[in-house]
C-alpha cells in the first residue's frame, strides 16, 4: 500500500482549487483499503478474495452552506470536475448554521503512537492455517454434525485529512479476523452456534483452535433446549451480548440525536443512570484497541472519556457540529467517511469491571435467564421502551440448568440501567465491550 503522507499534497490541491473557486473554508479526506479474506467449509476452500479501495471526498463550505462531493477518480480531469460541482453545490443546499471546520484551537496537536497498524499483510498460506484449525477444532467436538464454515481475514486501512483550517494528518489500522459456525444435533432437532476474534495484530490473535473449540462446545449445549414459561425474573448477558447494552445507551448520548431531541436520555445529562459502581469509558487512545484514533473526523484532538462516572451520566457523545447546536464543547467524537459530512460516534467503549464473579452473579437467582445470543432490535430510541428476541439457558438454583430458546425479554432502558450489575470478566474482544451483566425484573416471554 502506499504511504497516506503520499496522499496530502493531492488533498491540499484540491482545497486550494476550492477556495479559489468560491469555497470559504474546504477540507478534504481520502481513504485507502486492502483486504483478504479465504473462508472453508467441510475442510475444503470455498472461496478466496481480495479486494482494494480508494476513495476521496471534498467538502466545501461557503457561508452557513456546507456540500460533499467524492469520487475514486483522482485524474486531474476529475478532480476539476469534483471541484465544480462541490462548489456549485454549496451555493444551492440549504443554511446550515452550526456547520462549520474546527478552529485551529481545537485542532490535535499531539499524535501518541498508539500501535494500531500491523505492517504484516499475511499471505494465503497463514489465513487458510488459521481458518482450517478453527473448523477442525470446531468439527472435532463430539456432537458437532455440520458446518457453516470458517473464514480468516486481514485488512489494512489508510486515512488522509487536510483542511483549509491548516490541519493535514494521517493513519493507518490494521485488523485480523477468525470466524467459525457450527451446528450440532440431527434433521429438526439441530443448533447452531458460533465465535469469532478480531485484533490489531496478528500474533494478539487468541488460538484458531480454541476458538473453534468454544463454537462447537456452544453448539452442543444449545441441543434439545425447552420453552421457558413467561416470568419477570433476573435476566444476565453473557458478555457476547452485554455489550450491546452499552451500545443502546451510546446511541441514546449520540449528539445528533440529544440535537434533535430524538432520545430518552435528552434530560438525563447530570443525572444517576446506573448503581454507584458503574462507570461507562470511552478510550480512543487504547493501545491496540480496534477503534483507536489520535485525533478525529474532524481533525481535533482525542482524549479518555467518562460517559457515565459513579453511575451519572456525564456527557454526551459529540462532534463539532452537533456541540455547536447544544451550546457545548465538542468531545473529539467526529467519524466520517468520503460521502457524508462528519457525526459523533464512539471508539473503545466500555462498561468497567465489577468486583463480583460471573458466579456470584447469579448464586442467588432462583429461577432467571441467561442470555447468549439476540435477535432483533426492537428499540425504541425516544421512550426507551426495550423489546427483543433471546436464547440461552435457565438458570435454575444459582446454577445454569438447560437450554432455552424462542424467548422475548422486554423492559425500559432506564430501569434496566437502575438496576444492573456487572461482574469482574471484562475483555477487550470488540469495539464496545462488556462483562457480565445481570439485570433485575425483566420481563421473559415464553411459552
Amino acid at each position: 500500500m502506499n504511504d497516506p503522507k503520499d496522499f496530502l499534497p493531492l488533498l491540499n490541491d484540491l482545497i486550494d482549487k476550492a477556495l479559489a473557486a468560491g469555497a470559504d473554508t474546504a477540507d478534504c479526506v481520502f481513504i485507502e483499503s486492502i483486504s483478504l479474506s479465504l473462508s472453508q467449509r467441510l475442510g475444503e476452500r470455498e472461496n478466496l478474495g481480495r479486494s482494494e479501495n480508494a476513495d476521496l471526498g471534498l467538502r466545501v463550505l461557503i457561508g452557513p452552506r456546507q456540500a460533499m462531493v467524492s469520487s475514486s477518480d483522482t485524474s486531474r480531469k476529475a478532480m476539476d470536475e469534483l471541484v465544480e460541482r462541490c462548489v456549485a453545490m454549496a451555493r444551492s443546499v440549504p443554511e446550515d448554521p452550526f456547520c462549520g471546520l474546527a478552529e485551529q484551537g481545537r485542532l490535535a496537536t499531539e499524535f501518541p503512537d498508539l500501535d494500531v497498524c500491523d505492517v504484516t499483510e499475511p499471505d494465503t498460506g497463514v489465513l487458510s492455517a488459521r481458518a482450517a484449525e478453527a473448523e477442525d477444532a470446531a468439527r472435532a467436538v463430539p456432537g458437532v454434525t455440520n458446518s457453516e464454515g470458517a473464514e480468516a481475514s486481514w485488512g489494512r486501512t489508510n486515512v488522509a485529512i487536510a483542511g483549509s483550517n491548516g490541519f493535514q494528518q494521517t493513519r493507518s489500522g490494521s485488523r485480523h479476523s477468525i470466524s467459525v459456525s457450527v451446528l450440532a444435533g440431527e434433521g429438526t432437532f439441530m443448533e447452531r452456534d458460533y465465535d469469532y476474534a478480531s485484533t490489531v495484530h496478528g500474533e494478539d490473535l487468541p488460538s484458531p483452535v480454541d476458538i473453534g473449540r468454544s463454537a462447537g462446545e456452544m453448539a452442543v449445549r444449545r441441543l434439545n433446549p425447552k420453552k421457558a414459561s413467561s416470568a419477570q425474573v433476573p435476566v444476565v448477558y453473557d458478555p457476547r451480548v452485554s455489550n450491546s447494552l452499552i451500545g443502546h445507551l451510546a446511541s441514546a448520548a449520540n449528539g445528533n440525536s440529544v440535537a434533535r431531541g430524538t432520545t430518552f436520555l435528552k434530560e438525563k445529562m447530570g443525572e444517576k443512570l446506573f448503581p454507584d459502581g458503574v462507570t461507562i469509558i470511552d478510550d480512543p487512545l487504547r493501545v491496540r484497541g480496534l477503534r483507536s484514533k489520535n485525533f478525529d473526523g474532524e481533525g481535533v484532538g482525542t482524549k479518555r472519556m467518562g460517559l457515565v462516572e459513579g453511575g451519572v451520566l456525564k456527557t454526551w457523545i459529540l462532534d463539532l457540529r452537533s456541540a455547536r447546536q447544544l451550546g457545548l464543547e465538542t468531545t473529539g467524537h467526529a467519524s466520517r467517511g468520503t460521502s457524508s459530512p462528519p457525526s459523533p460516534s464512539t471508539t473503545n467503549l466500555y462498561l468497567e469491571a465489577g468486583s463480583v464473579t460471573p458466579g456470584e452473579l447469579i448464586a442467588d437467582i432462583k429461577d432467571g435467564l441467561y442470555i447468549i445470543e439476540m435477535m432483533g432490535f426492537g428499540i425504541n430510541g425516544i421512550t426507551g421502551d426495550y423489546s427483543r428476541g433471546a436464547s440461552g439457558f435457565w438458570i435454575e438454583n444459582g446454577e445454569i440448568s438447560y437450554p432455552v430458546s424462542e424467548l422475548t425479554i422486554a423492559g425500559n432502558l432506564l430501569d434496566m440501567f437502575a438496576h444492573l450489575t456487572a461482574a469482574d470478566d471484562l475483555e477487550f474482544r470488540y469495539g464496545t465491550n462488556a462483562p457480565t451483566i445481570r439485570v433485575e425484573g425483566m420481563t421473559v416471554a415464553g411459552r
